[in-house]
């Protein structure tokens, strides 16, 4: 599902240094320790936009599930049906108040994405015990708001157990975060041999965070690496598919999170992971956004995505770390694609079709199946570096799971 376009600005890049595949660090944050595990299948919200003041929504006549639903202001609740799906709301700009929200929130299910906040309303919905997702909106409601949270603004140390292994990871709570409104969240992986730490201090995605209202996890690899099939932790059975997945549970289980708008970014090896849970977990992941880091050749890491994703890459053309062209890394351990077969491949996974339109370094495929677009944007001259973060953000926030 596709929010309406917003113009990105021209890509800008950081240098960074290398320790294979590093980041830079201006260490800032800390490893993590203490947390929680992740708790029921958890529930969803409806989109949520990031600015302007909230716009009168089209309803949606009946809402779901005929258990534990609450219709706020101008939402008609069903008596038993599912909720019929309607217009997905907008995004633009930071701040301003919540929009409309109705529907409701039901037991043992998911209903459709209903009603249209205008101009960046945000709505959101919580409840039942095995998924919920706020219904459709009547004209001028207030928000929704979740049955509870626990996150504390600001970072914390955070730890999840991924099949009795102990995985770390910092999280960074926005100062604008109420607890009460779903909003995004992001994980953002660092590149090999980096940590979340100098990702958090390299990536410029706390920033926006800080801006935009989204809440941001950086997590830790074991070995400082990512298993994402042939490399790169000492050990193949490293389950970084089901770190990621935890996070999104525990946090969605202890916050107010919208679980129809979680994205993945990251920096290398980092982007690597990216674009591999892209590849495997497509129904959790709206979109993502790797930096300096290609999908490998297909008899190393298979790409079979659930459904059309929406794939924004940023490359250099003169990396020495991830080859442009494609082929051996430096590593020698892993073959790429390349930059431009990626992006190639990534059209064809998602069906796209000409023509691509072009903005600045940027080149999309903007007709693609399921409402989804592939990017790719192109430093000339550009090393093996971070990408552009806040022209990320405006690419990922753009998308809401269907």
């Amino acid at each position: 599902m596709r929010l309406p376009l917003v113009p990105v600005a021209a890509l800008l890049v950081a240098a960074c240094a290398d320790k294979s595949e590093g980041n830079p660090a201006t260490e800032n944050g800390g490893t993590g320790a203490g947390g929680g595990k992740g708790g029921s299948s958890g529930a969803a919200a409806m989109s949520s936009g990031h600015g302007g003041s909230s716009g009168a929504g089209t309803g949606g006549a009946a809402g779901s599930g005929a258990t534990g639903g609450v219709s706020a202001a101008g939402g008609a609740s069903g008596s038993a049906g599912a909720m019929p799906a309607g217009a997905t709301s907008a995004a633009a700009g930071s701040g301003g108040d919540s929009g409309a929200s109705g529907g409701v929130s039901g037991a043992g299910g998911r209903g459709g994405a209903g009603g249209q906040a205008a101009s960046g309303g945000e709505a959101a919905g919580k409840g039942g015990s095995a998924g919920a997702v706020a219904g459709a909106a009547g004209s001028a409601g207030s928000a929704a708001t979740c049955t509870s949270s626990s996150l504390m603004k600001g970072n914390s140390n955070r730890t999840v157990d991924v099949g009795g292994t102990s995985r770390s990871f910092i999280l960074h709570v926005p100062s604008g975060y109420t607890g009460t409104s779903a909003v995004p969240l992001v994980l953002d992986f660092h590149g090999l041999g980096g940590s979340g730490m100098q990702q958090q201090s390299s990536s410029g995605f706390q920033a926006v965070s800080d801006k935009e209202g989204f809440l941001i996890a950086f997590p830790d690899g074991i070995d400082n690496a990512w298993n994402i099939g042939p490399c790169c932790t000492n050990s193949r059975d490293v389950d970084d598919l089901g770190f990621a997945k935890a996070m999104v549970t525990t946090l969605a289980a202890e916050g107010c999170v919208d679980l129809h708008r979680v994205y993945a970014t990251g920096f290398s090896m980092g982007g690597g992971m990216s674009h591999y849970l892209a590849c495997q977990a497509a129904d959790v992941f709206a979109a993502v956004a790797p930096a300096s880091f290609d999908l490998l050749v297909p008899e190393e890491e298979p790409c079979a995505p659930s459904r059309p994703i929406s794939v924004l890459a940023f490359r250099g053309t003169a990396d020495t770390v991830v080859p442009f062209a494609g082929g051996k890394g430096s590593s020698g351990r892993i073959t790429f694609m390349g930059a431009e077969a990626s992006f190639e491949r990534w059209a064809g996974l998602d069906g796209c079709v000409e023509p691509t339109n072009e903005d600045g370094d940027c080149t999309y495929y903007t007709q693609c199946d399921g409402g989804a677009e592939v990017g790719l944007c192109v430093k000339q001259g550009g090393s093996h570096a971070p990408g552009d973060a806040n022209v990320g953000w405006a690419f990922l926030s753009r998308f809401t799971l269907p």
